[in-house]
């Protein structure tokens, strides 16, 4: 077992690296810079361009100096914990992220645990009561929230809860709150926003998990080792949860590595409609206006979400299958 995590460990840094090399390629792919941006917006505006302002920001920003060099140095700035400047709101990067990271955190972990609460019980009905009543009725609640428009939907929930509960529209917080430090009254007023993005966010996924859920299950309550199960007088709930149920999750423990970047990604659009402070509006901004340092580090964190992600799912898969083995070759 420490072999094989040692050995993760080390394939982990290279794959980063590799992502951190791609990543700084693709913000650096368009033509011109965050200066150069600005330089076309102020002359959009008919405003003068003083041009050796402009050359003292590019030496003092870096722009000036080769790619490779500036990917060192802001590799480097990583690896200590500096994670660049912030050109649009000249401000280092960690400052400029603040408290968007740990709200955007909180919405992400709510709305797995919202998809899984929702889709697990859901799911296992269906695939044990097929073709009933219950089962045709889930499946097109399935399908509704497989189709309906996450916009939409974020609209509808904005606008019944601020007729019904008299919550402030958009936001994740009372706008009383926004510059206030925190106190349990600016908690309770986060957790009075929150059910709003977690319930537009989760939809689509918790729809496509019961589908997934009920498909897997139905497959495994079709092997023989489930009716021979049965045969020798086990109880239907013990074969359930004893067997094809942890068969069944399986490709749920193996996509957690996918499910954190997809939800974060996966919210900018939610997050403009409803005016979330999170990353994801941030992340859009920053590719606009060409904030590379910003927009770097936002697609490192996915990338590190996604590599831990999956660390964490191999370990989880290999605790709840045991016939899946951490080591490589096959035993007779």
């Amino acid at each position: 077992m420490i072999g094989y995590l040692t050995h993760r460990i080390l394939v982990m840094i290279p794959t980063l690296l590799a992502i951190s090399v791609i990543t700084f390629v693709i913000i650096q792919l368009p033509p011109g810079d965050y200066l150069t941006t600005l330089v076309m917006e102020m002359q959009s505006r008919g405003e003068t361009v003083d041009q050796g302002r402009l050359a003292m920001l590019r030496e003092t920003y870096g722009l000036d100096r080769p790619m490779a060099e500036q990917y060192l140095v802001w590799l480097a700035g990583m690896l200590r914990g500096d994670f660049g400047y912030s050109f649009e709101y000249e401000m280092p990067v960690a400052q400029v992220v603040g408290d968007r990271l740990w709200l955007t955190g909180i919405v992400s972990l709510a709305t797995i645990l919202f998809i899984w609460a929702v889709s697990f019980p859901i799911g296992i009905y269906s695939a044990t009561r097929q073709y009933s009543a219950g089962d045709y009725v889930l499946t097109f609640l399935g399908f509704l929230g497989l189709a309906t428009p996450s916009f939409l939907l974020a609209l509808v929930l904005l606008y019944f809860a601020n007729v019904w509960f008299g919550t402030s529209i958009g936001g994740l917080m009372d706008p009383r709150y926004l510059d206030a430090p925190w106190t349990m009254d600016k908690v309770l007023s986060v957790l009075e926003h929150l059910w709003i993005p977690v319930i537009v966010i989760g939809t689509a996924g918790t729809a496509a998990m019961i589908r997934r859920l009920r498909a897997n299950l139905l497959d495994e309550l079709r092997k023989p080792y489930v009716m021979t199960a049965h045969a020798k007088g086990l109880s239907p709930a013990r074969v359930l949860w004893k067997y094809p149920l942890r068969v069944a999750l399986n490709p749920f423990i193996s996509g957690i590595g996918n499910l954190l970047p997809q939800i974060v990604s996966g919210a900018a659009i939610v997050s403009v409609v409803m005016s979330l402070p999170t990353t994801g509006p941030m992340l859009l901004q920053a590719l606009r206006s060409q904030d590379m340092y910003l927009a770097g580090s936002f697609l490192m964190f996915l990338a590190v979400l996604t590599v831990v992600g999956v660390f964490l799912s191999d370990l989880a898969l290999a605790a709840l299958d045991p016939r899946i083995r951490l080591g490589g070759g096959a035993t007779r």
